[in-house]
């Protein structure tokens, strides 16, 4: 499949090719060749194993070898290939080698400076229709926003399946969702954050998001605020910004934040990957107040290991891109309601896949991290 532009990388090429010769029969008594099926590399049981997700990829598997391996051809689509979305390019590229399928992880080989911004989409746009002219049956996406809506519908206007994953774009054509459901995550956190806080009253900075574009961004940050206000604490948002030249602006307001806050700053939570700024910015405003982050970047990492981040809410990105590719293969060749019923102990309103979340504690780092080095998922 074609890659579009010279600096998009590719991981975990699968390609097969079958070979055309004229269909001999075999000779009498001589034995027929084996049925082609998947042989899964068992995952090692630790306390953070996800064991219902396991089962549930087991159960899929198992359907897929009653009739032996199928030809599929099919894209998985990256925002890029580094930090956050390496284990989702080695999940995806594992799958897409059991499953021997044809295609491509593809995406920048890393964060463009704007991605937010239009370049970005239009080559998510190439990607999707460069995989439509080329023939694949199925294409897993991690959109950018509504911008990419159009060419997830023209997909699926052509009998294609998308799966969404990392980000979805509920409006769309997309058939099925496969992450961590977005307000569920925000409960966790601060559910997390609550049993480490003194009793209210008391301020807590919330680095999420403060708009209404973003459907993900904002579900989860409405997940902390209704745990919070439930709780009877005062909630200030601070919105968090992506580019990477303006984080000391970003960390020097929460600093204003936790300095100005009336009742005093007793916590702080962010709800994605840059979250570690709330540990640069508790730092520089001299307050040492429990806080709980978000996934597993490396600067979060070591500020976990020294107890200054408390605890981190992890999304399981090997996991999510593992499973997209053997959801593809089961909708194209078992049916998407065969495929959902397999899925079931994992679906929520009928097309949101969860793969649920790992809250990781400061102390217990060591063991996650140790499990994440056995499934070859660290960033």
């Amino acid at each position: 499949m074609r890659t579009g532009r010279c600096w998009v990388a590719a991981l975990g090429l699968a390609l097969t090719t079958a070979a055309c010769a004229e269909e001999q029969l075999p000779l009498e008594n001589e034995p027929t060749s084996e049925i082609a099926s998947i042989k899964r590399e068992r995952t090692p049981n630790t306390k953070f194993t996800p064991v219902e997700l396991e089962q549930t990829v087991d159960s899929l598997v198992a359907r897929i070898n009653q009739s032996g391996l199928k030809p599929i051809q099919m894209v998985v689509l990256l925002k890029h290939i580094s930090t956050f979305f390496e284990p989702i390019a080695t999940g995806a590229s594992r799958a897409m080698g059991e499953l021997e399928a044809v295609g491509n992880v593809l995406g920048p080989s890393a964060q463009m400076a704007a991605d937010n911004g239009a370049e970005s989409q239009s080559l998510q746009n190439q990607q999707i229709a460069n995989a439509i002219e080329d023939g694949a049956q199925g294409i897993a996406v991690s959109p950018y926003d509504t911008l990419n809506e159009p060419s997830i519908n023209e997909a699926a206007g052509k009998g294609l399946h998308v799966v969404t994953f990392d980000t979805d774009l509920k409006d769309s054509k997309r058939t099925l969702y496969v992450g961590a459901i977005p307000y569920d995550a925000g409960v966790r956190a601060a559910e997390t954050l609550v049993k480490m806080m003194p009793k209210p009253p008391g301020t807590v900075i919330i680095h999420g998001e403060t708009g209404t574009q973003w459907f993900d961004g904002v579900q989860r940050t409405y997940g902390v605020m209704d745990v919070l206000g439930a709780a009877g604490y005062t909630v200030d948002r601070a919105q968090a910004v992506f580019i990477n030249d303006q984080e000391g602006s970003d960390v020097e307001t929460m600093r204003g934040k936790i300095e100005n806050a009336n009742p005093p700053a007793v916590g702080m939570i962010g709800v994605f990957n840059i979250s570690y700024r709330c540990a640069m910015a508790a730092e520089l405003a001299n307050k040492n107040i429990p806080i709980v982050a978000f996934d597993f970047d490396q600067r979060t990492v070591d500020y976990l290991k020294t107890g200054r981040i408390k605890a981190t809410v992890v999304q399981r990105q090997y996991y999510e891109g593992y499973l997209v590719p053997y959801i593809l293969y089961g909708i194209q060749h078992l049916g998407l309601e065969a495929t959902k019923e397999i899925l079931d102990p994992l679906m929520v309103d009928g097309n949101l896949v969860d793969i649920g979340l790992d809250v990781v504690e400061w102390d217990h780092f060591t063991e996650y991290n140790d499990f994440l080095d056995k499934i070859g998922s660290i960033q």
